[in-house]
């Protein structure tokens, strides 16, 4: 076998020898070359090639060491992004791993001498977070990947947008509770003055007028006697006889009249509300509405948390997805709450008579446990009606 063969022991004892990490001391940046030894190091020294790199070195030596500063720099950081993240870590542990790639740039071919120079020149440079311990120095990275930083203003903007709707809500009601004491107490009261006469001769006046008038009834009265007769006298008599014979009677029917029309609306009152608890159903899950997990058995993770009803299956489980980490969950019907929006979103009514149809949120009665709702579509659209805070929900 030649010396230059692969399979040569010659050859198979430098693979050996050249396996793992060497010193630091017996490498040269400039010829990216390892040397095993000392004198293996004094040899590439001495050699053409590494004279050749010193003098392109020579010419300028700041361009060369700004190219290995800069890549040292970005390995590093490049590292410490996708190893760790945005994790707190100490410096002395990212450095180790990335020296264990053999290819790696030293760092005494850097503007930087040691490892915590560099650490304080990345937090001044604004890449990491960097503080002391008396542990040694610890970094975090930070991450201004736009795609990231969009992400986060997202999640922050719907988590901001649940607390708004909440908030916007309580506000409502507060602002309604401040204008009904703001109104009670600019109304004004009404003031009763005594009736005072400038004039006493008006007193005089308006007794003359009123004793005109009975003497003028009581002429008009005496006139129609005379005119009438007797005969007229006894007609009326007769017949005011008969009415009071047959008055008890009258009276009797038109109070058993007026019984019968009473409970005619009382029968219709009962209908309408008989027919209101027919319409109602014991399910009310419907697709694509908001709902709120209240059970606690899977713990503090979904419990009072929101999520969208994707399915609805044998009317009382439906599958969820939650709103905040997408998880999707199969959860019965008496393990959820309607969700109540802010005045002015959409809901839809999900039991009773206007089951299945879409409203818009006009006010919240907290007395009554209701909510004033305008009908958005059906043939009752326009329609404003109460609903049970039980009966609607906020659609997704």
């Amino acid at each position: 076998m030649g010396k230059a063969d692969f399979l040569s022991p010659k050859a198979i004892s430098n693979r050996i020898k050249s396996k793992g990490l060497q010193k630091l001391r017996w490498y040269c940046q400039m010829c990216q070359k390892q040397c095993r030894d000392e004198n293996g190091f004094k040899c590439h020294c001495m050699s053409e090639s590494h004279q050749r790199q010193l003098l392109l070195a020579s010419e300028d030596p700041t361009k060369f060491m700004d190219y290995f500063s800069d890549e040292f720099k970005s390995d590093f950081v490049e590292l410490l992004r996708r190893r760790f993240g945005t994790k707190r870590v100490h410096n002395n542990i990212v450095y180790n791993e990335y020296i264990s790639d053999r290819e790696h740039v030293h760092m005494n071919s850097t503007q930087w001498e040691t490892l915590t120079d560099f650490t304080k020149w990345l937090g001044r440079e604004g890449l990491c977070k960097v503080d002391e311990t008396p542990k040694g120095w610890y970094v975090q990275y930070i991450d201004r990947d736009p795609e990231t930083i969009r992400r986060q203003e997202e999640q922050a903007r719907k988590k901001k947008q649940e607390l708004d709707d909440e908030e916007r809500s309580a506000r409502f009601i507060e602002e309604q509770v401040r204008r009904g004491r703001d109104s009670k107490e600019t109304d004004e009261t009404p003031v009763y003055t005594e009736l005072k006469r400038e004039n006493e001769e008006e007193k005089g006046l308006d007794f003359l007028l009123v004793s005109l008038r009975i003497f003028v009834l009581f002429v008009s009265l005496k006139v129609i006697n005379s005119v009438l007769g007797a005969s007229a006298l006894k007609t009326a008599a007769a017949s005011s006889t008969k009415r009071k014979d047959t008055s008890f009677g009258s009276d009797s029917r038109a109070e058993k009249k007026k019984k019968s029309a009473l409970e005619e609306i009382i029968e219709m009152e009962e209908k309408k509300k008989k027919k209101q608890q027919s319409v109602r159903t014991d399910y009310w899950l419907q697709p694509n509405i908001v709902v709120k997990v209240v059970t606690k058995r899977l713990g503090e993770k979904y419990h009072k948390k929101k999520a969208v009803v994707t399915e609805v299956r044998e009317n009382y489980t439906a599958v969820v997805r939650m709103i905040d980490s997408g998880d999707k969950l199969k959860l019965d019907q008496n393990h959820v709450e309607t969700v109540i929006p802010a005045p002015g979103k959409k809901v839809l009514i999900v039991n009773g008579p206007y089951r299945d149809t879409e409203a818009l949120l006009e006010g919240i009665d907290e007395k009554h446990f209701c909510a004033t709702l305008t009908l958005d579509s059906g043939q009752h659209k326009g329609k404003r009606v109460d609903v049970a805070y039980e009966d609607f929900s906020k659609l997704a």
